[in-house]
């Protein structure tokens, strides 16, 4: 894939091999955004972590995302990466949806009301960053040819770019290697799913005039385009063609080029108008398919990302989802590795994840078929439907929660406290911000500022100012792990448990430190 004009400076380089892990505690396999969350915060937990990726280097690849939704930046911003992201690209409010004002994102909740639009390789940027700096063994142009199971570990048969064969054998494994994961595929694991578009167009052009909208979609008779600006003077646009679809004999070749008067002709017809795009530094064309894996782990192998699903572009969401995925797994990997739970607390990762990755494929498939659609009556349902979300607050709402993440919760057992297992905002407290406090990549207890603690040695004690004697456990990823209202001895001895089922280092009858 062609490298941009505009692409930022390299990264520092790796460490040599003198730094390199022989035993690692983890192996990564693909150095996407999901594998570098992960890898960065397992060495971050102490942990020697390997990562693999068959390319030469991350950096500098202008790759299909571009949307970085307000609960991705809210995982950024509990490893104090976010305002550094901020930094490029544009942070856009509200979604023009078909002619219609649909979507006002600044009515989120959250400390990013917005979605920050900026290339994949700056997500990747402040990620390795991060990664390197926290040790992560980087092994570039190094590629995975096989994985072998066994009772006590994961070996993975690794190939240099020269040739050069080797293997690496760790207690876990984690397949972040994209849609074409050898990792899922070494397993023999099904990858059911269809494809939804045949020949979609991407491109980064120049304009000689902007939209009126920040964000605009639209579509008209057998066309459909998608244009968001990078903050860079370029503009990602997306678009399809029923009738160049129609027309071909035989399904075009995704390797196959790409004429600018293509994406043109589409603009034209989806938009009214082609804004004057020129100037392309990137064109190619790609086939999107819904696809999910049965099961995110198998014995010590893990799937995150595109590796485990895949779905239509629509929404933006593929790239935040697999980021959510690393964030819900990697602590949890870290506390088993730790000692500090068992085993089982890894199956809650596909129990919590493999159902948010269903949800994404069905409303970006919606969302995608609406959009393709060619049945005048659909066209028309497609108009209202979009004014609706726009004018009906509820449904507005429920819209820009799940497209943003922050309203995606993993649900609370029978007899729990409702907030379990919900997602916890950024609360203001007497120390400072909560997600500061996550940085440290432990669970936090938040108490009430004038009540008793409800736990006897919590892993870190933060005070609130909220109800007296309200409680509230959070797990690393930001997850809500127990919650109370002057909660009983009983509820006490529960919160602790979890604690130490869920990786927390301390014992609920020890004194307070």
């Amino acid at each position: 894939m062609p490298t941009p004009k505009d692409a930022p400076d390299p990264v520092p380089s790796a460490p040599g091999p003198a730094a390199r892990h022989a035993a690692p505690d983890v192996i990564v396999v693909g150095a996407g955004p999901a594998g570098l969350l992960l890898a960065g915060d397992l060495a971050a937990a102490n942990l020697k972590v390997t990562l693999v990726e068959r390319r030469a280097h991350t950096a500098g690849n202008l790759t299909r995302a571009f949307a970085v939704h307000a609960r991705t930046l809210e995982v950024l911003d509990a490893r104090g990466l976010a305002d550094d992201l901020l930094k490029t690209g544009r942070q856009v409010t509200e979604f023009n949806l078909f002619g219609s004002r649909a979507l006002d994102l600044s009515r989120l909740r959250s400390r990013f009301p917005f979605v920050q639009i900026t290339p994949q390789y700056e997500v990747e940027r402040v990620l390795e960053r991060r990664a390197l700096a926290a040790g992560v063994d980087f092994r570039y142009d190094t590629e995975l040819t096989a994985v072998e199971t066994h009772t006590t570990g994961v070996t993975a048969r690794l190939r240099t770019a020269e040739g050069a064969a080797s293997d690496l054998t760790a207690p876990y494994l984690v397949g972040a290697d994209g849609v074409r994961s050898r990792v899922r595929e070494s397993l023999g694991l099904p990858f059911p799913g269809e494809s939804v578009i045949a020949s979609m167009i991407l491109a980064d052009v120049r304009l000689d005039e902007e939209p009126e909208a920040v964000l605009t979609v639209g579509g008209k008779g057998d066309a459909f385009a998608f244009m968001v600006p990078f903050g860079d003077g370029y503009h990602r646009v997306m678009g399809w063609s029923r009738s160049r679809e129609a027309a071909r004999t035989e399904p075009a070749d995704p390797s196959s080029p790409v004429e600018l008067s293509e994406i043109q002709e589409i603009a034209r017809t989806a938009l009214g108008v082609d804004h004057g795009l020129h100037d392309p530094r990137f064109l190619t064309r790609f086939h999107s398919d819904e696809r999910q894996v049965p099961s995110y782990r198998v014995g010590r192998v893990f799937l995150v990302g595109d590796a485990a699903h895949v779905h239509s572009p629509a929404g933006g969401m593929g790239m935040n989802t697999g980021i959510q995925d690393a964030a819900n797994l990697s602590w949890k990997l870290a506390a088993v590795l730790r000692g500090r739970a068992e085993d089982e607390l890894l199956d809650t990762y596909h129990e919590e994840r493999h159902p948010v990755g269903a949800m994404v494929l069905r409303v970006s498939g919606a969302m995608v078929r609406v959009a393709l659609s060619g049945n005048p009556l659909s066209r028309a349902g497609r108009t209202l439907a979009t004014r609706l979300a726009g004018s009906v607050p509820p449904l507005a709402g429920r819209a820009m929660r799940l497209i943003s993440g922050i309203g995606i919760s993993y649900g609370s057992g029978r007899g729990e406290h409702p907030l379990v297992g919900r997602r916890v905002p950024d609360l203001t407290l007497v120390e400072g911000r909560l997600y500061e406090l996550l940085r440290k990549g432990e669970h936090v207890l938040v108490a009430s500022a004038d009540g008793p603690l409800p736990l006897a040695v919590p892993p870190h004690t933060v005070r609130a100012h909220w109800a007296r004697g309200s409680s509230l456990l959070v797990r690393p990823d930001g997850y809500a792990a127990w919650a109370a209202y002057e909660p009983s001895a009983r509820q006490r001895r529960r919160a602790a448990a979890e604690r130490r089922a869920s990786g927390g280092n301390s014992r609920p009858d020890s004194p307070q430190k």
